[in-house]
């Protein structure tokens, strides 16, 4: 099984700086007004360092130098504080589309980089094509891990390994009105126990498939350069107890265009799924009811429908209704020539899109569970793109990790 070790974390200084000024959401969710917004909180926060050049634009070798630069700058200044060897827990607390509280709870660390092969650490969702040139160019320039990979893990009790007393190192609230929390772990039998529980079965990644892809293509650079083994042979990670109660698994929907005219939808879908009308408008409940009901919902200017999975017509298909809906949606491209598909997490921005005319139709999905997940990783397989939304998602700055 993987490695998963405390290492010297570089973070900000409570003391100097608010940490809610200068964390951020990821980098990959950012447009160009969000991350001018960051900046002009504080000219400190992290974006500057790991997003710097625009989303989406090809920077130069100039602008992942400027990157490095400002990065040590700050912790020379003391801006930026190196621990000791240590694990950190993390906590987000947050209140769910439903209006129930929750809580989201793990341990940061190091984690040995492997390949899927080998069956230490999982994928558990295939990936879209997607340049890595921008953060290897950001790995090279900085020498560190600024953001974490997210990885679940099945061994029980993590989670209460995580749950520390006393007051966290930091704290702050994003935009979203999440709350972050972060403690520092340096207690040698804990950091034994934690070590132990990770390394004791594979790890599956939740989010940031693309960064670990990096993080191996990296150590592999550095190998083959002579390097031998060092810090490039693990990544940042934070680890979550693969758990109900400690994960929060949401659907990713789907939103149709390019329908073809005339063409009846509901219909169309009949071939594939039992369809009846949904009076219920959608809202953010829905997910829920179709999770009682086990159905999808198919959303149009007109109306909603429910659709029931005729089992007859889903042979060879995952139980995941990504993979049902990717079934339905090959057979209509088949009849009907390609439909446009984007992926859209949360039910209102499906209908918005729907109400704006940028869409024709919606069809909202039931998220994964815990074990469909663990059974797919576990199997070898994936699931198909854009099947999870792991949420709330982690703050980039809370901590950071050399591998110079």
């Amino acid at each position: 099984m993987a490695r998963f070790e405390p290492f010297p974390g570089i973070r900000y200084d409570p003391e100097v700086i608010d940490p809610g000024l200068v964390t951020a959401p990821p980098y990959d969710v950012l447009n160009d007004a969000e991350r001018d917004a960051l900046l002009a909180r504080d000219p400190h926060n992290v974006i500057a360092v790991d997003l710097p050049v625009a989303p989406g634009a090809e920077g130069a070798d100039a602008d992942y130098q400027r990157a490095a630069t400002l990065f040590q700058q700050w912790q020379d200044e003391g801006v930026l504080i190196t621990d000791e060897p240590s694990f950190y827990a993390y906590r987000m607390g947050y209140t769910d589309d439903a209006g129930r509280p929750r809580q989201v709870a793990g341990i940061i660390g190091a984690l040995e980089l492997s390949p899927p092969e080998v069956g230490s650490v999982l994928p558990h969702e295939q990936t879209t094509p997607k340049a890595k040139t921008d953060r290897l160019r950001l790995y090279r320039a900085t020498g560190a891990n600024l953001s974490a990979v997210w990885g679940l893990s099945p061994a029980e009790g993590l989670g209460a390994l995580a749950e520390l007393p006393g007051p966290p190192v930091a704290r702050w609230t994003d935009d979203l009105g999440v709350h972050h929390r972060l403690w520092q772990i340096t207690q040698p039998g804990i950091l034994e126990a934690i070590s132990d529980a990770v390394g004791s079965q594979p790890v599956v990644i939740a989010d940031g498939h693309h960064r670990y892809a990096t993080a191996l293509q990296h150590r592999d650079e550095r190998h083959e350069a002579g390097a031998g083994d060092g810090p490039w042979d693990l990544v940042l990670a934070l680890v979550v107890e693969l758990a109900e109660d400690h994960l929060d698994v949401q659907p990713i929907h789907r939103a149709l265009s390019g329908l073809p005219e005339g063409l009846d939808l509901v219909e169309a879908l009949e071939r594939w799924f039992d369809v009846s009308p949904d009076e219920t408008p959608p809202d953010a409940t829905v997910v829920d009811r179709m999770v009682v009901a086990g159905c999808l919902t198919l959303v149009t200017p007109k109306g909603a429908w429910s659709l029931t999975p005729r089992p007859e017509a889903m042979a060879g298909s995952r139980d995941l209704d990504s993979s049902r809906l990717d079934v339905a949606l090959a057979g209509l491209s088949e009849q009907h020539g390609e439909i446009g598909v984007a992926h859209q997490h949360g039910v209102d921005r499906v209908q918005a899109l729907i109400e704006s005319g940028d869409a024709d139709a919606g069809v909202l999905l039931r998220p994964a569970t815990v074990g469909q997940i663990l059974e797919i990783a576990h199997g070898g397989e994936r699931m198909p793109p854009k099947t999870t939304f792991f949420s709330p998602k982690p703050s980039t700055g809370q901590v950071f990790r050399s591998i110079t």
